[in-house]
């Protein structure tokens, strides 16, 4: 999340000054400039009082594709040392095969 360009565009879209949003919200005019440059990373509450002042809110959406599916993650851990050793070097024969097929 970059504060600074969502706080700056939401400021400019609702045609507000720094000085306009800063009597609106009460937060000092400096400290939104600081924001709006990037010099200081706002705490949640404070970006989502200013998005406020511009008559937007804060808000979170789900990116797809992110995130990691645990599950293999989660088999490999449920085995004991020696059962890993084996997957490891079956795996490894695996991939030994596949080299030499792609080599030939």
């Amino acid at each position: 999340m970059n504060a600074a360009r969502i706080l700056r565009d939401a400021r400019r879209r609702a045609g507000l000054t720094q000085r306009t949003l800063a009597s609106r919200t009460g937060i000092p005019q400096p400290a939104i400039a600081r924001i709006e440059r990037g010099t200081v990373v706002p705490r949640v509450d404070t970006l989502d009082r200013l998005l406020a002042g511009c008559g937007e809110q804060l808000g979170t959406e789900r990116r797809p594709g992110l995130g990691i599916d645990r599950t293999a993650i989660r088999a490999l851990l449920r085995l004991t040392p020696a059962q890993r050793l084996r997957l490891a070097t079956r795996e490894g024969r695996n991939l030994e095969r596949l080299e030499q097929a792609a080599s030939s």
